[in-house]
This record gives C-alpha cells, structure tokens and sequence, in this order.
C-alpha cells in the first residue's frame, strides 16, 4: 500500500509546541509548558453492570471500559485466596470479573510480566494478550498482593475482545506518519519499528511503535508513536524528554563546586576500594558488583560502563546521539581531570570551548558518569533494579532488556548559543538506550539570567533527570511513561525527591539555604532554586493545581505534590527517626529492612513501591496517594496509615479528594481524613456585604475555594479538616483580598472570623477603571487571574490607569493592594499572546485627584502624586522572578481623601530589576540588558489595584 494514498485521510496531531515559555524566549528549565501526549483512541464507559458489581469500594472507570483504581475504603480489597502471589492476583481478578467487565477466558489469557517483592508481599504485573503480538502500553493490570489478600489494584486492561487486523501498512509507511505528526524536527531512531498490538476500547489495533527523537540541534524532543498498521491512523503518542589500574579514582563534585562562584577545586575522591590519598568513599556499582568503568567483566579506562556512558556532545543538542568523544585516561584509571572553573572565570566566553582547557570538558565527562552512576547505585537499592526495567547494558539474566544504559551528553549544545539552561531526559521503553543532556547556563535577556556554569556540576539537577528515567520505566510497566498535566507534574516532583534524598541519604548537601533546594548551584539563586518554592517552605495544596502564570503547568503543579511529600517525609521521620549517616549508608546498601531503617528512609521506599502500584500511565495525584497508602500497607499492615493520611489530607489529598481525569484543571481537593479527628470549621466575613469565597493556601488565581458565603452554590460556608495550622484567603465582591491565618484542633467545631474590609476601588462595587494599553477593567476586578497591560507605544514608566472610586461622595484612602501576577494566554484577549514574567509590575507611584473641589479629573494635570512604592514593592532575583515575588501585596499611604486613584508604573521586572540589568557575561554573540535586548521591555503588566480606608 502506498502511504501517499493514505495522506489525504491520515488523520494527525498537531505538531508538538516547539517549547518556550510563551514569550520568555527559550525552552529554560522549569517553563516548557504544555501536554505534547496524545491519545486518539476513544473512550468506552463502563456497563450498568461493572457499577453495580463495584459495591460498596471506590472505583474510577477508565478510558478503555475496565476499572484504573480499585481501593476500598474500609481496608482489603480482598481476603482469603492463594498465598502465591501470581495464584491470589489471578483468583482476585476472577471473582470479581463482573466488575472488569471480562470473561473468564480473556482472564485466563493473562499474561505474566513480573512478580516484584514490595515489603512483605508482592506487586504482580499481568498483562492482556492478542495474537502473536506483543501487548504494548496498555493492557496491564497490578495486583499488590500480601499473604492472599488484596491491597491494592489498578489497570489499563480493555474490556474489548476484538484480535488485531494483519497490517496492511510497512514498517517504513508507518514511520513517515510518525515523523510527519511529529514535526520536522525529528526523525527515527536506531531502534527498528516494532509491530504491535495497541489497546483499545474494541480489544486491540495492529501498530507500529516508532519512536523519534531530534535530527540534530534544536530543541531535545521525543515521542513514542504507535500508527495503526491498517488505516495509518495516529492512535497515540507519548513524549519521551522530561523538562537535571584495578582501583579506579573519580573526583568529584558531591553536590556542586562553591556556590559563591569561588574557583576553589573542592571535589572530593571515590574509588573501588575506598582507599588511597583524598579518598572518601568506596563505590561499586552493586547490580554486577564491579567498578563503574567496566564492560563485560573488563576496564573500558573511559567514561564507559555497565550502567553509565558520557561523552562531550557540543555540536549537537539532540537527545537521539550521544556524543563520540568518550574520556579516556591513562591507564590506571585516574578519572581526576584538571578543574579550573574556566566557563565561570571567562564570562560565558564561548572561545574557552576551543582553548586548551577546552572550558574544562573532561571533568565534566567524569562528574556526569560519576552522578549518573550514583543514581543507578542508590536507586538500586530501593527497587529499580533489572526486574523493574532499569538502565543497564548488561542485566545479568535478572529480567527486562539491557543495552540501555543511561547515555550522558556533557556540555550538551554548547557551541549553539540558543541551547542553554536546561536539562533534560528522553526515556525510551525498555531495551533502547535513555539518553540525558546537561547544558551550560548562561544569562538570557529578558528569559532568565542564569550564572555562567556547568550544568554537568549540579547533582541536584543530574539526579533530577535521572529520576524521571526511574519513574517513566517503573509505573506503568516498561513500554509507557507517565502522560497527561498531574502525572507530568508528579513526575517532576518525584524527579525532585529523588535528586534530594539521594544527596541527603549520602550525607551531602546541595547549594541552597535549605537541603531541598533543586538548581540552586545553576539558576544562583539559594533561595528557591529552579522553583517557585523551596518544597520544605510552600504553602501549596491540591486546590492550587494551575497557580502558576501560566495555568496548569507539570513544573509549578508538581511543586504542591513536593510539598506534599516533603511533609509526609518529615512526619515519618518524626515518629521513626532520622538515623545517622551510617544508618542512611546501611540502609541504602541493603544492609538493614524497612522496619529498621529511618523514616526517611521508609518514605522512600514508599514512594518506590507506588511506582509499581500504578499500572495505568495516565494517573492523578489522588491515584498516586492510593498508590503510597497500599505501598504502605503492604509493608506494614497499616500501622502509619494514620500518619499519612492526616498529612495527604493537611495538603488537600484527604479522604475525598477526586480527580475528573489526569488532566482536570480543577480536582476537589478535601482536607478532612473522614474520621472524628477532624475539626468543623464555618468560616465567617465579618464586614462584608455580598458573597465571600475562601481558599486555603495563598493563591486566589486557577485556584478552587473550599467554602463561600453565597447560597446560590454547592460549596456551603463550612468544610471538615484535619487538625493543623492553615493560611487561608478571603475574597469577596466589593471587599479585595484577606489573608488570615487559624488553626483546627482535634474534633474540635468552630468558627473562624475573617474581618473583610470594602474596596472602594472594587468593578462589582461600582468602580470603573481606564488608561493606558488595554484591559484597564481587569486592573479592579477583584481576581489576580486578569491583567491589565500596558501595551502603548513608549517607555512603561508613566503608563497607567485612573480608577473613578465607587460612590459619588470623595473616600478616605489609607491603604492599597497591588498584584503584579501574570495570567495565561486567553484567546481572543486584547493582550493577544503569551506574557513574559519580566513585563509584571515591579515599582509604582499612587496619584489622587478630588473631583468634589472642583478638580478635572480626566486631565493628568489635576492628579497629585501620594505615595512612591520602593524600587524592589515586587522583588524578584535571579534567575528571573517568581509567581511567590509578583503575589498581592499591601502597602500603606498617607491618608487622602479622593474620587478618583492613578496606579503608575515606574518599572517593570525587566527596566527596574538591577539583577536584570546590564552586560553580565563576555559572550559577543548575546546582550543581557534586559531594557534594550529584550521585548520584555516594551510593556508592562499588573494583576490587581485595591484601595481601603486603612
């Protein structure tokens, strides 16, 4: 069959977005944003059958008829079968083959993929047969089985029978489909397509699976395709890159070089035997017990081994090659390079690429096999291991493929000037090699102003990256990765967890002023690093999913997932203690059981477990905390199930929380663990004159309020909550925004008055608003969702809006609040296109005029200046400003009586932010002054205006 006579009704994707934050102007770490999976397989609902055969346990149907989750809120799912493992996951799926809407022959067709031991029970991984050929993606059900009962139980399983068509397309047809959905920046990899039989709601489709990564520079982008082998259709695609002698020596950075910009060599030494002068550490990879650099039971005496192999791969960006210059050494295996910090020294000048320290290339080689090595050893331990589809070119006979060690790519790009401040992992399915690419960071005018380092120097971010290999490999079995906003979100913050408690498991600890600050080495910022938060520090929750400038967002959303398990982490660690290093070390190395190890320790391993309780790829958060609770009860019998359940529940992931789908921008969040622990608490406007909406946390914007004072909705003015300490937000017509902060006791029933004051600048009180550039109105609509935005012709300083204060009578002014927050793009806006953070609002002036003594207040000449905000009113550092720098922020002026307020810019984050400001590295292929290199500098952008008598 010809493909061109297939092309007129080949039905496509759109192409993947090419990156970027919407405006910011490069693909940087932390701003891609945008769900590139698709799935175009349709949908099958579940009969009135499976319904009623759910009984009184919780069940989410999937896509493809059959249940995703099963859990029952009352303990087991299931008692009395088999102790065998294989025998009781089998029995289980037969009793209740009502509920999966299956026969007992297609459950008989099962087959096994794994029985992986997860505490004092098993995960058992079956998976659907069709024909000849192999089942891929879906179809798996995992059965979390303890003594022949049941914990735990989800599935991609599809209740259809139908056996897939013969292909009619050739492998060769399929993959120009592939490429052409994809884009022209792509093309295939070594790997051969392979023919398979996709799920589907009827049974299962013939496809070829291709996978594609980039032709060359550009960009780091991968899919994995599967095209229908008969009509040429894309039924999915799934991203593959995630947006960090006979003793041989390493040294290293453990964390990172000084994070002042010293150029003091601080790495330390590793070495087989953990002897020799400077040495440290021993380290031996645990999987073939042999040195990193070995292949086949011989020294390769490079930067080559069983799980790891780096290269230098300037020339290229792309995260299909790995780079052809390996580091070899003499050979006794002295991996210990000259480190001169030359790239920081030099500015960014990018002829130190081509000098003879060659910006220090081979110790960047070394430091990115060592870490890579780290990861593969310390993850080993924890279960990521052959059995579970790690990264290995030899897997010893113990199960999955091999040749698919971690590819590193060291200074990644570095002679594109356009490829910088990123990391990145592209995870093919098992038996294809992973490839990482860690990039040099540099300052970008008006995107982001990072130092001039290497990125192969940051642990944090080299484990980050690694860590989505971890978690696309283990949940979902070996041929899916995690796809859709909630799981893209917790595959970052897993990425992030893992990164951390790797460093502090080893005794080491990361730039930053905490030791749960990711990127802080790369973005010079100690603060937050690479986030919007320090996990250890954020008030975020389930409620805040799409808080960020740019809405739903797996980098900002997988944040509230951080926070979450940074706090069950330092509960467990509360009631089972910290342990010493040697504690860590032993526990690590598998030394000690999970009932003696400490808690940290434990929570891990949790999270570890979970992988391997969620068989379907497309999960939320809620079915993630499932997935940790039955980990948990499979360990144990439940004795912390209490524990976790009050800390899911303080961060909105209590008891009834629930998720439409993986990609619902708005879950219910619940903060009640559903036993008499929990408080009852109404809160209470006190002052207010129409409906009040209540948000736990501190974000208002693509936030979901758990109570309101307006009848006219379901919500109610009362909800039940775990016991603990909250901040809160009022937000009300006519009454602005109201932070509060109180605290719920055990059982106990309250209220809690929140004293609102009126806006007198407030649309839905009477205001009205105009000025410069557009959307004036939204400046005093009373959300930080809308924006108004200087987009006039001219500097920024003097742009603003004049608001006509509600009444007819002049107001006292004593007080006003100010958002600098950005929204998303919103179609059809005047403010067309994506916002760039650099153009929120950074300093102000307040201008009043009294139309009741006779002034004009429709001539700028009659307003006089009342108060200057501080050049830093929305302080913002590098690498570039925050969702936390540009919230709503109170600020008191002299006391004026007024008809009518000016809100005035006198800058913006790009002309006001001296950290943006200037030429900041010696490249003289880039400016970094942000007011003249930059757009950015061509607007201006505030959120919200809001005035009160005090």
């Amino acid at each position: 069959m010809l493909l061109l006579a297939l092309a007129p009704t080949v039905p496509s994707f759109a192409a993947p977005p090419a990156g970027g934050d919407g405006g910011d102007g490069a693909d940087i770490q932390g701003e891609r944003r945008g769900d590139t999976d698709a799935d175009q397989r349709g949908k099958s609902a579940a009969t009135a059958a499976q319904r009623a055969a759910a009984g009184r346990d919780q069940v989410r149907f999937g896509a493809l008829g059959t249940p995703e989750v099963v859990v029952s809120p009352e303990g087991p799912l299931a008692a009395g079968l088999p102790a065998d493992p294989e025998a009781a996951a089998r029995a289980y799926l037969s009793r209740e083959r009502a509920l999966f809407g299956l026969s007992e022959v297609q459950l008989d067709g099962l087959e096994l993929v794994a029985v992986n031991p997860l505490g004092r029970g098993a995960a058992v991984l079956l998976r659907q047969a069709f024909g000849d050929l192999r089942t891929a993606h879906d179809g798996m059900v995992s059965v979390g089985v303890v003594n022949g009962t049941v914990m735990s139980v989800t599935s991609s399983l599809t209740r259809g029978t139908a056996v897939p068509e013969a292909a009619q397309l050739t492998a060769a047809e399929a993959v120009a489909v592939a490429l052409r959905d994809a884009g022209p920046g792509v093309a295939q990899t070594a790997a051969e397509p392979e023919l398979v039989a996709l799920p589907v709601p009827a049974g299962a489709r013939s496809a070829y699976q291709v996978v594609t990564a980039p032709r060359g520079d550009g960009e780091a982008e991968g899919y994995t395709t599967y095209v229908d082998a008969v009509t040429g259709e894309v039924l999915l695609r799934e991203d593959l890159v995630d947006h960090a002698t006979d003793d041989p020596t390493w040294s290293v950075f453990t964390s990172n070089p000084p994070a002042d910009g010293a150029s003091t060599d601080t790495r330390t030494r590793w070495s087989l035997s953990g002897t020799g002068p400077g040495v440290t550490e021993a380290v031996r990879d645990p999987a073939g017990k042999a040195a990193w650099d070995t292949l086949g039971g011989a020294a390769t005496f490079t930067t080559q081994g069983n799980s790891a192999r780096t290269a230098e791969n300037r020339a290229s960006s792309s995260s299909r090659t790995i780079g052809v210059r390996t580091f070899a050494t003499s050979p006794d295996r002295e991996y210990s390079a000259p480190w001169t910090n030359q790239w920081f020294e030099r500015r960014c000048d990018p002829a130190t690429l081509d000098s003879p320290q060659e910006a220090d290339v081979e110790a960047s080689m070394a430091s990115l096999f060592a870490s890579h090595n780290r990861m593969h050893d310390w993850s080993y331990g924890l279960g990521f291991t052959e059995k579970t589809w790690n990264l290995q070119e030899d897997n010893f006979g113990r199960g999955g493929l091999g040749l698919d060690s971690e590819q590193g790519n060291a200074q990644a790009g570095a002679r594109d000037p356009n490829v910088r401040d990123n990391a990145n992992q592209f995870t093919p399915p098992d038996g294809q090699k992973p490839i990482t690419n860690m990039y040099m960071w540099q300052p970008i005018a008006g995107a982001f102003y990072a130092p001039c380092v290497d990125g192969d120097y940051d642990m944090s971010v080299i484990g980050h990256e690694y860590g989505h290999a971890i978690s696309n490999r283990m949940v979902a079995g070996p041929d899916a990765g995690l796809i859709g906003p909630q799981a893209g979100a917790m595959g970052e913050s897993w990425s992030d967890l893992m990164a951390t408690e790797y460093a502090r498991e080893s005794g080491y600890r990361n730039a930053g002023d905490t030791a749960t600050v990711v990127g802080a080495y790369v973005t010079g910022d100690p603060v937050a690093g690479i986030r919007n938060y320090d996990m250890s520090r954020s008030p975020l929750n389930y409620s805040d999913i799409g808080y960020d400038m740019s809405g739903v967002q797996v980098h900002a959303d997988g944040e509230i997932w951080s926070a979450t398990n940074h706090a069950l982490r330092e509960a467990m660690t509360a009631r089972h203690g910290a342990g010493t290093l040697a504690d860590q070390r032993a526990c690590a190395a598998g030394e000690r059981s999970y009932d003696t190890c400490p808690g940290n320790r434990r929570w891990m391993q949790l999270v570890f477990d979970s992988y391997l309780l969620m068989a379907q790829s497309r999960v939320s958060m809620v079915d993630a905390r499932d997935a940790l609770l039955a980990a948990e009860q499979m360990r144990t019998g439940g004795s912390d199930q209490g524990l976790l359940k009050a800390v899911f529940a303080s961060r909105g992931l209590g008891a009834a929380a629930s998720s439409n789908t993986n990609a619902d921008p708005d879950p219910v969040a619940s903060f009640a663990t559903g036993t008499a622990t929990d408080g009852t608490v109404t809160f209470v406007a006190a002052g207010a004159s129409g409906p009040v909406r209540f948000y736990i946390g501190d974000h208002e914007a693509r936030a979901l309020p758990v109570t309101d004072t307006d009848p006219a909705t379901p919500l109610g003015d009362t909800v039940r909550m775990t016991p603990g300490t909250y901040t809160g937000l009022a937000v009300g017509i006519g009454t602005g925004h109201t932070r509060f902060t109180f605290t719920v006791k055990p059982g106990q029933v309250r209220d809690v008055p929140v004293k609102v004051q009126r806006n007198l600048a407030s649309a839905g009180a009477g205001a009205t608003a105009q000025g410069d550039g557009v959307n004036a109105a939204r400046l005093i609509d009373e959300t930080e969702g809308t924006n108004w935005a200087s987009r006039d012709a001219g500097p920024v300083a003097g742009k603003g809006v004049t608001v006509d204060l509600a009444g007819t009578s002049p107001q006292t002014v004593g007080r006003v609040q100010v958002s600098a927050a950005l929204r998303p793009t919103i179609v059809g806006d005047p403010d067309a296109g994506p916002q760039n953070r650099f153009t929120a609002l950074r300093s102000f002036r307040v201008l009043s005029c009294d139309a009741s003594r006779g002034a004009d207040c429709n001539d700028p000449a009659s307003f006089a200046a009342i108060y200057s905000s501080p050049a830093d009113a929305f302080p913002s550092t590098r690498p570039r400003p925050r969702v936390t720098d540009l919230a709503l922020r109170s600020f008191s002026v002299p006391k004026t009586r007024a008809t009518h307020l000016r809100l005035e810019t006198v800058a913006s984050q790009c002309t006001g932010g001296p950290q943006f400001a200037g030429e900041q590295d010696d490249d003289p292929r880039s400016a970094t002054d942000c007011s003249t290199a930059s757009a950015a500098s061509d607007d201006a952008r505030a959120a919200e205006f809001q005035a009160f008598a005090r």
